[in-house]
């Protein structure tokens, strides 16, 4: 038993002997530090590399679409209703001014014939003619050995009448109202009946010796000699 001791003892002594002489890093090791006054392994230092600067372009906004002009509405055309457009015809009644001869000037009316009657003149013909065209007519005939120089007006004094018939109160002949419509006429002859059919009117005109029949809206204008027709409904 005290041999074991030693023996044990023995080998010991010899494993300390030897790390003494190799110095190695054991904790045991010759003039080694205790662990905690050793120092502590230094941070490696990180290699960036250098920044380089970006160019940022600046944002271009979207491009807006161009506004959509707008159309022009397009109106139905209207007949002319001045009065170097309007032709002459049977009804109506002009004022004839001819300057410096106060027996010629006078308001004639346009007879069955379609003709006014002036003195020293006659009969001048009027119908399908503009208030322009028939004074001409009548410079031609007074300067044909009446007046020398001639210097005449003609203007519409009185318009011929406009007929309505149909579906209205009291349907006939009534005075023409200058920018009249559809809708004033039928206003002047006492409203629709209760039987009036308001979408189908039709108006007839004398056109070039020709009756032009056209199925109109209300807001159609009236024009002197125009006919106006305003239909029943059946239902």
């Amino acid at each position: 038993m005290r041999s074991s001791r030693l023996i044990v003892l023995a080998v010991a002594a010899a494993m300390l002997t030897g790390c003494m002489q190799t110095g190695g890093s054991s904790i045991f090791a010759r003039n080694a530090p205790p662990p905690w006054q050793r120092p502590m392994s230094q941070p490696v230092a990180m290699q960036t590399a250098p920044l380089r600067p970006v160019l940022v372009e600046p944002a271009v906004p979207p491009m807006l679409a161009e506004p959509a002009m707008p159309q022009p509405i397009m109106a139905a055309a209207m007949p002319e209703d001045s009065n170097d457009a309007y032709t002459l015809d049977s009804g109506d009644k002009l004022r004839v001014v001819v300057f410096g001869q106060d027996g010629l000037s006078s308001s004639y009316s346009v007879d069955p014939s379609g003709r006014i009657t002036m003195p020293l003149i006659g009969a001048v013909h009027a119908r399908g003619m503009t208030t322009a065209g028939l004074q001409q007519a009548i410079v031609a005939k007074l300067k044909n050995g009446y007046v020398r120089e001639p210097h005449v007006a003609v203007e519409v004094d009185a318009y011929r009448p406009f007929f309505i018939l149909g579906e209205v109160t009291l349907p006939g002949q009534y005075p023409y109202v200058p920018n009249m419509s559809v809708e004033t006429a039928v206003a002047i002859a006492g409203g629709y009946t209760p039987r009036a059919f308001k979408y189908r009117i039709e108006v007839s005109r004398p056109v070039n010796g020709m009756i032009e029949r056209t199925v109109v809206s209300a807001t159609y204008p009236v024009r002197p000699g125009d006919t106006i027709n305003i239909s029943e409904r059946w239902f």
